[in-house]
């Protein structure tokens, strides 16, 4: 009668001590909530408007610098969206304990971090540039644009746009799409931010990381 007591007493012990444990990650928990799918979404759509508006920039005038035309750009952003996606589709195993996944992680974040960097650089040289636009002023020349800052000034730089037709798309259109790869590489760069932020807070803040230690004296489960 002694030992079915005991044996009951431990059994019931047993229960509770699995109760008061933490409790485990749901595995079929929807990926969509642990990785915000809209991250690498925004990703992809800014990188390619990016890419859309520096081509059609280019249409213009194909003597633009590659630092006036930022396809680049929005190429090496849409390959961090296509780490997204990637980090998006594994499959998800608490506390990193898949390789692949902490790798794709890692790499994600760095991705997000160079994201950031580019973003900044190119809203820089297209502010630059069209504040320098801005001031333009352009007679056509043949097929060519030719454009100066200042007119009176016999040593002054001047820019030879060369296949403009109309300088109207110099002092115009492509004031516009200076101001619109400002517009769209800053988002790009709030959306990198928050990828490189969501990384960290995944790593260091939401899975526990640590050891269970369980106390005789208390017979309860401790986070340390």
């Amino acid at each position: 009668m002694g030992q079915g007591r005991k044996g009951s007493s431990d059994k019931k012990q047993r229960q509770k001590n699995r109760d008061d444990s933490p409790a485990p990650e749901n595995g079929n928990k929807c990926r969509v909530c642990r990785f915000p799918l809209l991250v690498a979404l925004l990703q992809l759509l800014l990188g390619v408007a990016v890419t859309a508006v520096a081509f059609l920039m280019l249409a213009i005038s194909p003597s633009l610098m590659a630092r006036e035309t930022p396809h680049w750009a929005g190429i090496i952003l849409c390959l961090v969206s296509i780490v997204g996606f990637f980090l998006y589709c594994i499959t998800y195993q608490p506390d990193e304990r898949s390789s692949t996944q902490f790798i794709v992680k890692l790499l994600y974040f760095l991705l997000c971090t160079t994201g950031l960097v580019i973003s900044l650089l190119v809203v820089a040289f297209a502010g630059h540039h069209h504040a320098q636009a801005s001031s333009f002023i352009c007679q056509q020349e043949g097929d060519d644009c030719v454009c100066v800052l200042d007119q009176s000034d016999p040593i002054a730089r001047t820019f030879d746009y060369k296949g403009a037709s109309d300088c109207e798309t110099i002092t115009g259109t492509l004031i516009f799409y200076f101001l619109l790869q400002i517009l769209l590489n800053l988002a790009q760069a709030l959306v990198c931010v928050a990828g490189a932020f969501i990384m960290w807070k995944d790593r260091y803040q939401v899975f526990f990381a640590g050891t269970q230690i369980r106390s005789p004296s208390t017979q309860q489960w401790q986070k340390v």
